[in-house]
């Protein structure tokens, strides 16, 4: 087996690992079904690619972000890494030919989106791959209770038994202490015990710290926030985020701040692809200093000088917002991370149960509106990925939009449809001629010459499987415009000489099930009225760190987390806030003597304890608990209750 630390080297220029990196690979090397926590830009990639290429055989990686499947695949084949990929949208031909040429190669590294995994024609070619790990990121996914259930990642408890013995790891970023024992309750496999008991294996679960002493989290409650939004961006040089809610809205703070001489750009899901990676490449290099984006931005991106991020609206929940929060400040530098909100977000927020989670006859009617739409005769399913332009259903079936989009969800929750808003399919090429009959051809067309010679320089491996392309790189090779060499592709599709396949960047949808009448459409009402409770407890932790004006931020997201010997930052808006609030000593004596005849007829939890105080300044008196439990005169459990020492 080959040494980590040479690998770590040779593949990734590295001396050292960063923090729990090691101790992951190690567990999985040791075959130990391992969970790991690690917050955004924790380098979680390299915990699966490493114990990966120490052994033969590939690495099955699960993940249901296309962008990010396809920035991984390309970055591994850099290395002269094989690697391959399988995503929603990909035909049937595309989707063998690549399993073929992933059983038959040096393949190390196999990304497939979940929905995948429940298709016939992948447990069909599941045995000729040898699959050495199962890595699964965006863990929290396989949870009901969590901010982001998707039902095909259930999927992977039923594959683990179809791979005995192959051990698995589990990333995520943000996963609260019941999502974590949930996720590794559906992906255990089960021994079976006499009696026909089945007894969970255990699993090693690290978590890395949620500490980052260089991001200084703070809340401002504002009128304008664009006015705000342009003195934190004046005030703290470097590249930036501004995240909003709206597609609107990046465009007119965008505006705003190009009026003050600010470099700036928006960027949202209704954009092609085409301008979107122009737009976040021109950030990406520093050339637009802030881009003014929905949560579409991001994901995946790894840029380690955003020196702030900034809220324009308020998430509702603490895992987007820590995630993207989390972006600021990955090269250890000073940052800072910026939530602005009124008292308009609390009443949004409040309201958004109910919007989130329609009535039943709600979704009925938006399940029928689909099957209508894309033609479907009862008791039929295409079995395709179908464009679905929603806003042409909006229009068309005269619908309420946020009534569409979380009917859909629901729907696709209960495994009638899989529904993605952000799906991109690159660009694919696959020559279906021999090379002999490729020359000739060459002979006779010696106007499309050029661009047969870039496809072969420029991708390796085109003549053996489906390759992704990009028609702007081929425009350059052969300097000439994009347009034409798009029309030399199609030239060469109606030739037969290859396949092309242009790109689509469409929402698609896609029905699991045979259509039934609407009448007939049955959901668990019971996991989703489950979820909505869940969803309901989220938008209040939210809410609550919006208002908190005391205890340290850091400490509010490890404790979130699970994380509870997180020390305070020292350097969010609270800490600060109690580092600037001046005790006397008279103030000092009199406050802890309240405390401590408190505490002598019972422990109380630190919110009662407050309470009690009535008569003494919030601030004042939680700096006092804070010093008495800096002096070991009091002890604070991982609850909150407080009790003498």
């Amino acid at each position: 087996m080959a040494d980590i630390h040479s690998i770590l080297k040779q593949y990734w220029g590295y001396d050292s690992f960063r923090p729990l990196q090691q101790e992951v690979i190690e567990s999985i090397l040791n075959s130990r079904d391992t969970l790991a926590l690690m917050p955004t830009g924790g380098g979680k990639s390299l915990c699966y690619q490493i114990p990966a290429l120490c052994k033969d055989g590939i690495c099955l990686v699960i993940s249901p972000l296309i962008a990010l499947m396809k920035d991984q695949v390309e970055n591994l084949r850099k290395k002269g890494i094989t690697a391959f990929s399988i995503y929603s949208g990909m035909s049937r031909k595309e989707v063998m030919n690549t399993l073929k040429v992933a059983g038959n190669s040096n393949c190390k590294f196999l990304y497939v989106s979940p929905e995948r995994l429940e298709t016939n024609l992948f447990k069909e070619f599941l045995p000729s791959l040898d699959i050495n790990l199962i890595a699964v990121d965006e863990a929290h996914c396989i949870s009901q209770w969590g901010y982001d259930f998707r039902p095909p990642y259930l999927r992977i408890a039923v594959l683990r038994e179809e791979l005995p013995g192959i051990p698995i790891l589990a990333l995520t970023a943000t996963a609260t202490p019941d999502v974590q024992i949930d996720i590794c309750d559906k992906l255990k496999p089960h021994r079976i015990l006499k009696g026909g008991l089945k007894k969970p294996d255990d699993w090693k679960v690290f978590r890395q710290s949620f500490e980052r002493p260089n991001l200084s989290f703070s809340v401002f409650n504002v009128e304008s926030r664009a006015n705000k939004i342009i003195e934190i961006i004046s005030n703290v040089p470097g590249s930036g985020i501004v995240y909003c809610k709206s597609r609107k809205r990046t465009k007119e703070i965008a505006d705003l701040l190009s009026l003050q001489n600010i470099s700036s750009d928006y960027y949202h899901a209704g954009l092609s692809q085409e301008l979107r990676s122009k737009k976040q490449e021109a950030w990406i290099k520093n050339k637009t200093r802030i881009i003014v984006c929905t949560n579409a931005f991001g994901m995946g991106i790894d840029k380690p000088d955003v020196r702030v991020v900034v809220h324009a609206d308020m998430p509702d929940c603490l895992e987007n917002y820590y995630q993207e929060a989390g972006r600021a400040g990955r090269d250890l530098q000073k940052s800072y991370a910026v939530l602005l909100h009124d008292e308009g977000d609390i009443a949004e927020l409040e309201a958004m149960p109910d919007i989130r989670f329609p009535s039943l006859e709600n979704i009925r009617n938006v399940y029928q509106s689909v099957c209508n739409y894309l033609q479907l005769p009862a008791g039929s399913n295409d079995g395709i990925y179908s464009d679905f332009d929603i806003g042409d259903f909006i229009k068309k079936f005269k619908l309420n939009i946020h009534t569409v989009v979380y009917s859909l969800k629901a729907l696709e929750q209960d495994g009638w449809l899989s529904f993605n808003e952000q799906v991109f399919l690159p660009s694919v090429v696959q020559f279906n001629t021999s090379k002999n009959d490729l020359y000739d051809f060459e002979k006779n067309n010696p106007t499309l010459e050029p661009l047969i010679k870039s496809l072969l320089r420029a991708y390796e491996g085109i003549f053996d499987f489906p390759t992704s392309i990009s028609e702007m790189i081929l425009a350059n090779l052969n300097k000439t415009n994009v347009d034409i060499i798009k029309e030399q592709l199609q030239q060469l599709n109606r030739s037969g000489i290859l396949e092309y396949r242009p790109q689509k960047d469409s929402p698609q949808v896609f029905l699991l099930k045979n259509r039934v009448k609407a009448e007939d459409l049955v959901i668990d009402m019971a996991a989703f009225k489950k979820r909505k409770e869940k969803y309901i407890q989220r938008i209040k932790r939210m809410m609550q760190y919006a208002h908190e004006t005391i205890f340290c931020r850091s400490q509010l997201f490890g404790n979130y987390f699970g994380d509870t010997e997180i020390k305070k930052c020292g350097v969010c808006d609270n800490c600060l806030r109690q580092k600037a609030l001046v005790i006397n000593k008279v103030d000092f004596k009199l406050i802890s003597d309240l405390v401590y005849s408190l505490l002598a007829a019972q422990p109380l939890p630190t919110k009662d304890l407050l309470l009690e105080m009535s008569g003494v300044k919030k601030e004042k008196a939680w700096k006092v608990i804070d010093l008495l439990h800096a002096e070991n005169k009091i002890e604070i459990d991982t609850s909150g209750w407080v009790r003498l020492k």
